[in-house]
């Protein structure tokens, strides 16, 4: 069985769903100086422990929207994939290939050497959560798919979790964190060290877009950073997690984040007029394609479902479904790409014979036979807003107006009727 975690987006269009909070986020600034503050830009968490599902909007790590998980276990081991490949060898065959440039091997190998010799100098939990990203660095390299695309996301992932455990501070599992200088969007995964959250980042991406122009800049230089960690996967680009959860080896990817990153890249367009944010979108739709585990299109009578996880084929979480179908819309219409037009309509036309069983006549289901809590329940409602605007069909229109409705009978006026009954 697939235990999820929390993977959520930020709405797509303009606004939040209600409830939602600023995230509190741990900066650390140069000489290991870390503050607390609060981002308005992170109204709803990435991807979360299954724990935390129980938490509220706000919390350190609240609720989002994906298969229900279990803890998330240690990276890739060496043992599973061939004994003669390592972080070095690789870098050594990619640089012979010519896949890579001199400088770029020269970096890496230096990057993973320091990795290494800190490691060592490190204790308790700081040397356990180093040692786990460089274990899961190594592993994906003994599983031979250490490819050049992959190696600035990767590198970068190691550079961080070295510098945050060398001079930051401890953290509580599922905290984001962001680095002075840098507008990326991170979280610790206990036993994982800190994850690049590409979905999070996106979903950034987005509030600084709905915030205005005055924040068009900081929308600039984060994407400037997120399109060249894509890596190249099903014949084309894709934001991955590189981090084991619950089955799903790294690298795997989502349909809701690359859904949340299509639609960044479509405001981004819409922002500063620049088609390069749409090439790189044409480019993005590949993974919606594609069957897992490469891909997340499990292909049905009436069109596509398209997956959270790459590696769950079997998940039905609805809410994540329907952001990826946000995303692909707006995508679609601002760029008038007809295979984002159709892979829109493959997962619209599944999406809405599917809804139905999604409402229970009181509330609403996380997927076939689990109630939401009452934050998934706020999140796919104003996911079902969105769709209503959009398309103005009747099924995400009346069943958005069912989930509203849902949220106007309070339990206690129900206690209260049973107690006037005795």
């Amino acid at each position: 069985m697939i235990a999820a975690g929390a993977l959520c987006a930020l709405l797509a269009l303009c606004a939040c769903p209600a409830g939602a909070a600023a995230a509190r986020v741990v900066v650390l600034g140069t000489g290991g100086h870390a503050r607390l503050r609060e981002d308005p830009f992170l109204t709803l968490p990435a991807l979360t422990p299954a724990s935390s599902r129980l938490g509220g909007v706000g919390a350190a790590s609240p609720p989002g929207a994906i298969p229900r998980a279990g803890a998330p276990r240690a990276g890739p081991r060496a043992g599973a994939a061939r004994s003669d490949r390592n972080v070095r060898t690789e870098l050594a065959r990619l640089a012979r290939a010519h896949a890579i440039s001199p400088g770029a091997y020269r970096r890496h190998l230096a990057s993973f050497n320091a990795a290494l010799s800190t490691v060592r100098r490190l204790r308790g939990t700081r040397a356990i959560e180093l040692e786990a990203v460089i274990e899961t660095l190594h592993g994906i390299a003994a599983a031979g798919l250490l490819t050049a695309s992959r190696l600035p996301a990767l590198f970068e992932t190691l550079d961080r979790n070295r510098q945050w455990w060398t001079t930051g501070p401890l953290l509580s599992s599922g905290q984001r964190v962001e680095f002075a200088g840098s507008e990326l969007v991170w979280e610790y995964y206990p036993g994982q060290g800190i994850a690049l959250q590409e979905l999070g980042s996106f979903g950034k991406a987005d509030g600084l877009y709905t915030a205005g122009r005055s924040h068009y800049a900081e929308l600039r230089r984060l994407l400037s950073e997120l399109i060249p960690l894509a890596a190249t996967r099903a014949g084309g680009l894709t934001w991955e997690y590189y981090f084991s959860f619950d089955g799903g080896a790294p690298p795997w990817t989502s349909a809701m984040s690359q859904g949340t990153a299509l639609e960044a890249l479509t405001r981004a367009y819409r922002a500063f007029r620049d088609r390069s944010y749409l090439d790189v979108g044409r480019r993005a739709l590949a993974v919606f394609g594609a069957a897992p585990p490469l891909g997340v299109a499990v292909r049905t009578r009436r069109g596509a479902r398209y997956l959270l996880y790459s590696f769950a084929p079997g998940a039905a979480v609805i809410n994540g479904f329907l952001q990826s179908l946000i995303g692909l819309y707006d995508f679609a219409h601002a760029s008038g790409d007809r295979e984002a037009a159709r892979l829109f309509a493959a997962g619209d036309a599944e999406a809405r014979f599917e809804l139905p069983r999604y409402d229970t006549g009181r509330w609403s289901l996380y997927q076939p036979g689990e109630a939401d809590t009452l934050d998934y329940h706020i999140l796919v409602t104003g996911f079902l807003h969105e769709l209503c605007s959009r398309t103005h069909a009747h099924v995400y229109c009346i069943t958005a107006a069912h989930f509203d409705s849902y949220l106007r009978t309070p339990p206690a006026l129900r206690t209260a009727t049973r107690v006037r009954r005795r």
